[in-house]
């Protein structure tokens, strides 16, 4: 759409992590920096904690395209609510090995058997978790015992946990205590300011074949950092509506009226969702019983995620359907003149 109007090579304001994008701010060189740190010393756990949609993926995509596979075996996984025994049947079937039916003292023994072949071929492990913040306590210690295998007192596996706020709360109750000794590097992550925000989407435009066309006027970067509170998933989405409308509009220029309109439907379109949601909501969904047990109240709560999931993929759907329908006009329209 835009794209071809603006003579652009590639959407620049996609949200799938690409690395062809990667804006490497003061914030996110010196993420890199600890994460590397991390890697010199060869053990324990590496830990890097942000908002969501502060870049955290990104970051990890970066640092796996720059490392020398010859010496380190990598290992991704993007975690889930799954238990101790599920995690070594994750992390066998992430480095390739057997784990269907098998009990857990043989699951064990397997990877420790693999560690050990890394190491002789002069390799060691590292397991990237993304998401870890949705790790459960028993999960989280059992990455711990598998920090403890070693050879000639050399550590065999090395684990790094990406996630959100609540991985720093999770690390930081009391019956974790003994994996926090064993982190070697942590960092969080913070937003952009409003002049790495300016600098950001330039970047991104210039990477996707911008050439000053939408101009834009200075006020619309603070407005825009204002807004998403310098996260760049959240700059990466307003962004695409702005060409999106500039696009509708044939506007040359992006100006602070284009930005506050956009925030309008933007925020037009999260209340339909949400009285929509309000509509057809379960009583009991609404009002979770504080009294209740742990389990029903996360059960009530997933339920109600999932609820908002599928009214918001709906209203998705209508917009994209109304744009092409208006797309579908322009096009008759301009054919018939």
């Amino acid at each position: 759409m835009y794209d071809g109007f603006y003579n652009l090579i590639k959407k620049p304001f996609q949200l799938s992590a690409d690395t062809d994008f990667f804006f490497n701010s003061a914030v996110h060189k010196r993420a890199l920096a600890y994460m590397r740190y991390g890697l010199t010393q060869g053990e324990g756990f590496v830990v890097i904690i942000g908002k969501p949609g502060t870049g955290k993926t990104m970051l990890v995509k970066e640092l796996v395209n720059n490392l020398n596979n010859d010496n380190i075996t990598i290992g991704i996984m993007v975690s889930s609510q799954v238990s101790a025994d599920d995690l070594l049947k994750i992390i066998s079937a992430t480095f390739g090995l057997p784990y269907d039916g098998e009990d857990k003292s043989t699951l064990l023994t397997r990877i420790e058997r693999f560690f050990i072949n890394q190491s002789m071929e002069g390799k060691r492990v590292l397991m990237i978790v993304d998401e870890a913040q949705n790790l459960p306590k028993d999960a989280l210690e059992e990455l711990r015992m598998l920090s403890n295998f070693e050879m000639a007192g050399k550590s065999l596996f090395q684990i790094f946990l990406i996630g959100q706020q609540q991985l720093g709360e999770r690390l930081a109750l009391p019956e974790m205590e003994q994996l926090r000794q064993r982190v070697v590097a942590t960092y969080q992550l913070k937003p952009l300011n409003i002049e790495e925000t300016k600098e950001y989407i330039l970047f991104r435009l210039k990477k996707a074949g911008w050439n000053n066309s939408p101009q834009f006027d200075d006020e619309v970067f603070c407005k825009i950092c204002d807004y998403t509170n310098g996260i760049p998933r959240l700059i990466n989405t307003l962004c695409d509506r702005l060409l999106l409308f500039g696009y509708l509009d044939e506007l040359t220029t992006i100006n602070s009226f284009a930005v506050k309109k956009v925030i309008e439907d933007i925020e037009d379109e999260s209340s339909l969702i949400t009285e929509e949601f309000h509509d057809r909501a379960p009583t009991t969904m609404l009002n979770i019983d504080s009294n209740g047990s742990y389990e029903d109240r996360i059960s009530l709560l997933e339920k109600m995620v999932i609820h908002l999931q599928d009214s918001l993929n709906k209203e998705r759907a209508l917009l994209r359907k109304a744009i092409l329908l208006q797309l579908d006009m322009d096009t008759v329209y301009n054919d018939n003149h």
